[in-house]
């Protein structure tokens, strides 16, 4: 659950249905309550992955899509990297001990919904994670994304890992979600169409996943952006579209869709929605980027939640917040609904 829109007026506090006039840091609670009590954690996702010192992609990235799509982020730091908007000056590793030790802390006592991974850098974190995963998180959706290359260029994930990726995380991953240049680096294909999207998909099925998503944001230029997601279940291809975006300010973008997929699944939509769900919440995030840096920027992942939300400031009104991207359709509902039946 998430709030899709609260507006604040004379201590006036309404989200679905409830409207109280009473004094403001009551109605937070009364609101809060509510939410909780219409989804009672939302999703828990154990996300293992990088960190991020700009704030843009890794970690941070994930932990703001999954809370501002209403559920609740856990973390197992792979790496830690120095880096900004143009690029990754430097990056430390964390041993792989301590990698699974984070993993199982989480899921040993708060328990998980779903596991996203995302830079795991070293062959031996790549080996630790499957080992966990296999140990504790059997019949717990796992989302891979095989993170490889920094935006700016930077390698994040060593070539002896490669390997480990495809034959001990593929087979654990109920998703796989690579852009086309890691899924042509993971399957030897060189992607130019929606066809060869295709065969890309299908191939990395063949190493275990269940389902692989082939991200087109990387295609040559055309007006709509095309994702294929092929499911090994039922053999079924799919395509996603969208407009393309001219923006710099996309820093981020493949570890906030794979986190927005993630917390779908955990809040039990099936996969279609989940998808769905996750392309419509990062476009409307591009649209509201807030242009910070000299490189490529951040999203702004807390569009859908106004600041006005639980602790609004002693005014007496506040004009409504404006969409963002006036040039196309606002976000829809699917960010405050509540989750339809599985279809897959």
């Amino acid at each position: 659950v998430s709030v899709h829109q609260i507006r604040y007026s004379r201590a006036t506090f309404s989200s679905r249905g409830l409207n109280t006039h009473v004094p403001r840091h009551a109605a937070a609670k009364t609101l809060a309550m509510k939410l909780m009590a219409d989804n009672m954690h939302g999703g828990r996702v154990l996300v293992v992955a990088g960190s991020d010192s700009g704030g843009g992609a890794g970690i941070q990235a994930d932990i703001k899509s999954i809370t501002c799509l209403g559920g609740y982020a856990m973390t197992a730091i792979t790496a830690v990297t120095a880096q900004n908007t143009v690029g990754v000056e430097d990056i430390i590793s964390l041993p792989p001990q301590f990698v699974a030790r984070q993993m199982t802390m989480c899921i040993t006592d708060i328990g998980t919904d779903c596991i996203k991974t995302g830079m795991l850098h070293s062959e031996g974190v790549v080996n630790a994670v499957a080992s966990v995963i296999e140990e504790y998180g059997r019949g717990v959706p796992v989302v891979v994304d095989p993170v490889l290359v920094a935006k700016g260029g930077a390698s994040l994930l060593e070539a002896s890992a490669v390997e480990a990726l495809k034959s001990r995380l593929f087979p654990l991953a109920a998703l796989v979600t690579p852009n086309v240049p890691e899924a042509e680096l993971l399957t030897g294909i060189t992607i130019r169409s929606v066809e060869s999207q295709s065969a890309a998909a299908e191939a990395l099925c063949r190493m275990g996943a269940r389902a692989a998503l082939v991200k087109g944001g990387h295609m040559p230029e055309s007006p709509v952006v095309t994702d294929v997601l092929y499911s090994a279940s039922n053999s079924e291809l799919h395509a996603f579209t969208s407009p393309r975006l001219s923006s710099r300010d996309t820093h981020g973008t493949g570890c906030s869709l794979a986190a927005a997929i993630a917390v779908s699944l955990a809040q039990q939509l099936p996969l279609h929605t989940a998808i769905t769900r996750a392309k419509d919440y990062v476009h409307a995030a591009i649209c509201a980027a807030p242009g910070f840096g000299r490189g490529h920027g951040p999203l702004r992942h807390n569009f859908n939640i106004p600041a006005v939300a639980l602790y609004p400031p002693p005014v007496t009104s506040l004009a409504p917040l404006p969409l963002p991207c006036p040039s196309a359709s606002p976000p829809p509902p699917v960010l405050d609904s509540s989750p339809p039946a599985r279809d897959s």
